[in-house]
């Protein structure tokens, strides 16, 4: 990684949506009833766990000029995250997302609007010189202007020193083109980006289920430089320079509460054992430690969060 210092940690980029999440535990929307509106949007909950780890990080996102808008700024503010880079479009309003409760993959309809308008001139070489970490996910790059203005901000972020990370969260119902997804995570991952997704993302990008030494090989021909496959209660596979380093972290047993936003508790834990400079599977163990913190309470993780709690 890059030891020069930088204003942030982890620039974030992408949805910040209004989350309707169900209130009880459902199989799917179809049994749902009740929800709560909460501030979601994966870019959003990455930049907002790593702060509450103490990194300082930023947002670059787009909500609509109306009181949804309004009150996921202030909620992410509220976690800690620089907002200066939220953007409010006059056209379109903002996104929705609405969510099942579940103790496995949830369910989930959204509704894009104001995400997708990210341009070009919210990204300047300026911002990007700022930051150790460029961070985004599948979710982001599925629609035009944002998928373009990420691609190539991301190639910017990395001339500029910036390590490149992403969540490759494929669901088709955001991006129904597979085959344009993974050209898309081509360009994006040819930057020895940080590849973090689950056995689910992959079945999903694949069609059908994959062995995992298939899938880690066909992100490092992509351009990645690690590799991280979840495997939910099996615990990770990780692989690191370019795939000459191969790493099985065992899961452990808990009992899941809510498993909503599980995956970024994950990322960002992993992400900051590796700002810490610390051995990939040192990493993934972190990452699994936060995402236990998420999987046994319902709601977003605790503020000021002791960092030590990675490494137990």
């Amino acid at each position: 990684m890059n030891n020069q210092p930088r204003t942030y940690a982890l620039l974030s980029v992408g949805e910040l949506l209004v989350d309707f999440i169900g209130h009880e535990l459902t199989d799917s929307l179809l049994d749902a009833q009740d929800f709560r509106r909460i501030q979601g949007g994966s870019p959003a909950n990455m930049a907002a766990n790593m702060a509450r780890l103490g990194h300082r990080t930023a947002l670059v996102s787009c909500v609509g000029n109306d009181n949804l808008g309004t009150f996921l700024t202030e909620a992410v503010a509220e976690a800690g995250v620089d907002t200066q880079y939220v953007i409010r479009d006059e056209l379109q309003p903002t996104s929705l997302v609405v969510v099942s409760r579940t103790k496995a993959t949830p369910d989930f309809i959204a509704y894009r609007q104001a995400d997708r308008c990210l341009q070009p001139g919210h990204l300047p070489d300026e911002l990007l010189r700022q930051a150790q970490l460029f961070h985004t996910t599948c979710f982001a790059l599925s629609q035009e202007p944002a998928q373009e203005t990420i691609v190539d901000a991301a190639r910017r972020a990395c001339a500029a020193g910036c390590q490149v990370s992403i969540d490759a969260n494929y669901a088709p119902s955001i991006w129904p083109d597979r085959a344009a997804a993974r050209r898309i995570l081509q360009r994006y991952c040819s930057a020895r980006a940080l590849v973090k997704l689950s056995e689910d993302d992959a079945a999903r990008l694949y069609g059908e289920p994959q062995e995992p030494e298939r899938i880690i090989g066909d992100f490092h021909e992509m351009g990645a430089g690690l590799v991280c496959l979840t495997l939910g209660a099996e615990g990770s596979i990780v692989s690191a320079d370019e795939g000459r380093q191969l790493i099985r972290v065992p899961g452990r047993r808990i009992e899941v509460i809510d498993a909503t936003g599980a995956g970024d508790a994950y990322w960002a834990g992993f992400l900051t054992a590796w700002l810490d400079g610390r051995a990939p599977d040192v990493c993934a163990r972190a990452g699994a430690a936060l995402a236990e913190q998420k999987l046994t309470r319902r709601g977003a993780l605790p503020t000021g969060l002791d960092k030590q709690l990675l490494y137990v």
